[in-house]
């Protein structure tokens, strides 16, 4: 069952909108204007220019194609990890302001005073935990992407390294 719209009247002036986080500025964009083709190809068309006697230019080439293929990828991995975080912080800011609603109301409600300082001690509370527990959440997440986009860039450069390495020895011979 869907659930209902609410009007207008009834919005939550506190709703955030992820969408309006940057303003005009939009990461996506920035990484989907990269083109590793093209980069490669100009870094061909330069690289060709350049002969070096027992060097076999296309195995650089072609390296240098995988490190900027591992780059683009590892930035892929890395902003789409920065979206889930900032998507999460948004839901995590609307569920709070919902409920620092609810507490308002619950608050405003007649009773013994004592019992007032007692909700309100419990309010703070739960408020500390679930703040707590949303940082680890939204660290944990950040942590995720980051060790996949290093994985990434690290494991391109030891295979980089090694490749130049092969090359080095095949001079040798």
């Amino acid at each position: 069952m869907a659930a209902a719209k609410k009007p207008a009247s009834q919005a939550n002036p506190f709703a955030f909108d992820a969408t309006k986080m940057f303003g005009d500025f939009d990461p996506t964009k920035l990484m989907g204007e990269f083109d590793p083709k093209k980069f490669m190809g100009d870094f061909q068309k330069a690289f060709s220019e350049y002969k070096i006697p027992g060097v076999d230019g296309n195995v650089i080439i072609e390296s240098q194609k995988k490190n900027v293929e591992a780059l683009a990828q590892a930035n892929k991995v890395a902003l789409e990890g920065m979206q889930a975080v900032f998507k999460r912080q948004a839901e995590i800011l609307g569920q709070a302001m919902e409920e620092m609603q609810s507490t308002f109301k619950d608050l405003s409600s007649t009773g013994e005073p004592q019992d007032k300082v007692a909700q309100q001690t419990d309010l703070v509370k739960d408020a500390v935990e679930k703040a707590l527990s949303n940082m680890r959440e939204l660290a944990e997440m950040a942590g995720k992407s980051n060790t996949e986009a290093f994985d990434t860039i690290h494991t391109r450069f030891t295979e980089s390294l090694d490749e130049v390495k092969d090359q080095v020895l095949k001079l040798k011979k």
